[in-house]
């Protein structure tokens, strides 16, 4: 039995008509049959089951073995893949009766169809069976690359501090008369908004003279996303840059360089950190002409384009040093779906060293100068702050108090072999990383109730380590021992920054955008559609997540129905998104700096339910799920199957091309698609793939709605059949949006992709119907999305040592 039965249909169709036109009469009286009968998951009675069961199993072992191998594994030379899926027991005997067994498939059809699925679906097929012939188990596994870049940041925060959660934006500013710091001096204090000024050869402000000033910019930059970012400075007069720490040189022009500008600067950042900064101006007084004085702070975000740093990144508390990894790190193994920390390479094994030696360097040298700094008036007697130093890393690292073994192991050991306090510090740390204690973060079972569940909330949450000081508090008085506990310390963390980044990243990961570094369409079909709008779509995504996550009620359902989006001068120009009055820009009174880039500005659009449901039509979605100059249904019906829905789906039996359009300029792009995937073999899957697709087909390649396409109304009907084979007819993306937002399947998909990419093991591991229930919480809590992420950390939290170790 083989799902590709075009070579039959082909032989059949030129062969003998007469044949082929009763052979399809037959085939639809029998799928008519086994419709008629109602078949789906829990339609059949007990009794009537197991009868069927029984006699699809003779059928299977007689007729289908021979291609598809004992309990469907798939046999190497006929059907290598394994018969597993989510299709319902109707769907799989009307697949049956219309191409199974490939050579004569009029011989299983109605009773026979009914009788083998019922056996396929109830034996090996469906997830419950793959459940209870393979339990799933959570794997032992290593830090995966961010849970490394996130554990030894916060490894270098226990030390030097943690930042606060402030609510006000922009850097704090000092303006002084001259080049001095004299408060007599000082003229102006205040935030500002963005570093984007160009004052000419005016004054910048009352009492401070043209031709000679001094301004103070201190505060941090808070990034979102973990990636490559690069660093623009652009000033006329001499300058300073402090990031990521005291006195660590960014850009140093104070003795001004003839000529030089600009300065660039590339580091890798990690997402839901802040980066301390200190930023100096200088104006001097010149005996020839005074030039004029302009500064500019810009970066280019991961996938993104130069734009100044918008104020919401920045923060006017100058926070603690922070450290970010900028070693190479090698992808994890996403064929899961999420990432996992299982593979081990040597890649992996050089690149974590390499990052253990970057660590080290760095706590040899500033990380231990800021820890005397704190401890002053501490002994010293037989290198004691060295010792307790070294001590309280390694215990940070490990998760958890050592043991006078391992004290004495990897500090004791190591001071007393090195004279030199760096030395010893380096040795420790490289020994300290490399440590399974510290890559295998499961390895916790010599640890008390609370430090596990302290420790797994951070990893579930932070992908880190416990480092704050409340958690080091909390675990010392054992305050993570029972649910309400944990519940109150996961409802603290989530409003984290680390959180919300790794919060972000799931929603991305959810609408398939986690890994899209460039979008481009045909430059004819589409002009201005380039990489400053996709730059503005980035934002525009970013500041609809922002929303629906910063709102009280946190409803998930608004990613799927919302009537808003956010908008920019440059994207209501290509979309025509108005943006709603109360927030145009300049109507606020904002101060000057933000006014100098209010064209850049993202705000909120104006409602419209027919263009915008929610991120589902969003144009960076819309624009990657298409081709360089046409829509893709097939495309934006696989993700939505996928990654929406959840469902499965086979990979396709052969890579195919579009059809050009230029061979059939009359049609649209939902009739060629018709065309081209109108077979039989490509029917089993694409009878799915394209009734949902085609919902979207109001949006063209760049996510612009439109009517019409080539003169033609555009039809964007689609249906879909749910797990328990209910059938669902929408027509365009409110309809389907709306349709999505109530779906159960849609739920449940939601919540296991959340699960899996919070705790990066299969949720099935964790109970078989772990799904079902914390499907069934999602929707009794309002689907209330920080309500979920809470519940997944509790869960992790209070698992098993041996579930979570994997063993």
């Amino acid at each position: 039995m083989n799902g590709n039965s075009g070579g039959l249909e082909f032989i059949m169709r030129n062969t003998n008509p007469w044949s082929y036109c009763i052979s399809r009469i037959v085939r639809t009286i029998c799928v008519s049959l086994v419709t008629m009968a109602g078949v789906h998951g829990t339609s059949i009675h007990a009794a009537e089951e197991t009868a069927a069961i029984v006699r699809g199993e003779a059928i299977y072992q007689q007729a289908c073995i021979q291609c598809h191998g004992k309990a469907g594994v798939g046999v190497e030379q006929f059907y290598p893949d394994p018969l597993v899926g989510d299709a319902t027991i109707r769907e799989l005997a009307e697949l049956i009766s219309e191409t199974m067994p490939e050579e004569e498939p009029d011989t299983c059809v109605a009773g026979d169809a009914l009788a083998v699925a019922t056996y396929i679906h109830h034996d090996f097929y469906s997830e419950a069976a793959q459940v209870r012939r393979r339990p799933p188990r959570a794997t032992l596994s290593r830090l995966t690359a961010e849970q490394l870049r996130q554990s030894l940041a916060d490894l270098y925060g226990r030390i030097s501090g943690t930042p606060w959660h402030v609510n006000e934006r922009g850097l704090e500013a000092t303006y002084f008369d001259g080049s001095g710091w004299k408060d007599n001096d000082r003229k102006i204090k205040r935030n500002d908004p963005v570093i984007n000024f160009d004052f000419g050869k005016e004054s910048p402000g009352k009492g401070i003279r043209a031709e000679e000033f001094h301004i103070h910019w201190g505060g941090s930059l808070k990034v979102e996303t973990s990636g490559r970012y690069e660093i623009i400075l652009r000033s006329s007069c001499s300058c300073t840059m402090d990031f990521g720490g005291h006195e660590r040189k960014l850009v140093d022009n104070h003795v001004q360089s003839e000529g030089k500008e600009e300065f660039r600067r590339t580091l890798n950042l990690t997402g839901g950190r802040v980066y301390p900064i200190r930023l100096e101006m200088y104006q001097r007084k010149r005996k020839t002409e005074q030039p004029a004085a302009y500064i500019s702070l810009s970066w280019v975000p991961p996938g993104g384009v130069e734009e100044i740093i918008p104020s919401r990144f920045l923060l006017p508390s100058f926070e603690p040093s922070a450290f970010a990894l900028q070693a190479k790190l090698p992808p994890d193994d996403r064929s899961y779906g999420y990432e996992r920390g299982t593979s081990v390479s040597r890649t992996w094994e050089d690149s974590t060293t390499a990052a253990a030696l970057e660590f080290a360097t760095m706590a040899s040298g500033e990380l231990y100068g800021l820890y005397l700094r704190k401890h002053k008036k501490d002994s010293d007697e037989n290198r004691g702050k060295l010792r307790r130093f070294l001590a309280e890393l390694v215990e940070a690292a490990f998760r958890g108090p050592l043991d006078d073994r391992l004290r004495d192991l990897y500090v004791n050991q190591q001071v007393d072999q090195c004279e030199d306090d760096a030395e010893a510090i380096k040795q420790v740390v490289l020994m300290t990383i490399k440590s399974p204690r510290f890559l295998y973060p499961s390895l916790d079972r010599n640890r008390s109730d609370s430090q596990r569940a302290a420790n797994r909330l951070a990893l579930t949450l932070f992908d880190s380590l416990p480092s704050d000081d409340w958690m080091i508090r909390d675990i010392e008085k054992d305050r993570f021992k029972d649910h309400a506990q944990l519940e109150k310390a996961a409802w603290k963390m989530v409003g984290d920054y680390r959180c919300e980044a790794k919060t972000r990243a799931f929603i991305y990961k959810w609408f398939d955008l986690g890994d899209v570094e460039e979008i481009t369409k045909d430059k004819e079909a589409y002009p201005g559609f380039d990489r400053e709008l996709v730059g503005d779509l980035r934002q525009s995504f970013d500041r609809c997540i922002d929303e629906v996550l910063d709102s009280e009620d946190c409803d998930f359902r608004q990613l799927l129905q919302a009537d808003w989006t956010y908008t920019t001068e440059r994207l209501t120009k290509f979309y025509g998104q108005e943006w709603e009055p109360s927030d145009a820009p300049g109507d606020s009174g904002e101060p000057k700096a933000e006014q100098a880039v209010a064209n850049e500005r993202v705000v909120r659009s104006v409602r419209d339910a027919k263009v915008h449901v929610g991120l589902l039509t969003h144009p960076l979605l819309m624009s990657d799920l298409a081709y360089h100059r046409t829509t893709s249904p097939i495309h934006r019906g696989v993700f939505l199957t996928r990654h929406v829905l959840g469902r499965v789906l086979r990979p396709p039996n052969a890579a195919f091309s579009p059809i050009n359009p230029d061979l059939h300029p009359g049609l649209t792009t939902r009739q060629r698609v018709e065309l081209q995937t109108g077979e039989v073999n490509c029917q089993v899957c694409h009878v799915k793939i394209n009734a949902l697709g085609f919902a979207l087909e109001h949006f063209d390649a760049t996510g612009v709605y439109r009517d019409q396409e080539n003169g033609k109304p555009i039809d964007a009907a689609g249906n879909y059949v749910t797990r328990t084979g209910d059938s669902v007819s929408f027509n365009g993306a409110r309809e389907l949006g709306d349709y999505l937002a109530g779906s159960p399947d849609c739920h449940r998909s939601f919540v296991e992709s959340a699960f899996e990419h919070f705790v990066k093991q299969p949720i099935a591991a964790f109970g078989a119907d772990r799904a079902d229930e914390l499907t069934r919480y999602f929707q009794d809590t309002d689907f209330n999305i920080h309500q979920l992420i809470v519940a997944i950390a509790v869960i992790a939290a209070e698992a098993k040592s041996e579930l979570i170790a994997g063993t």
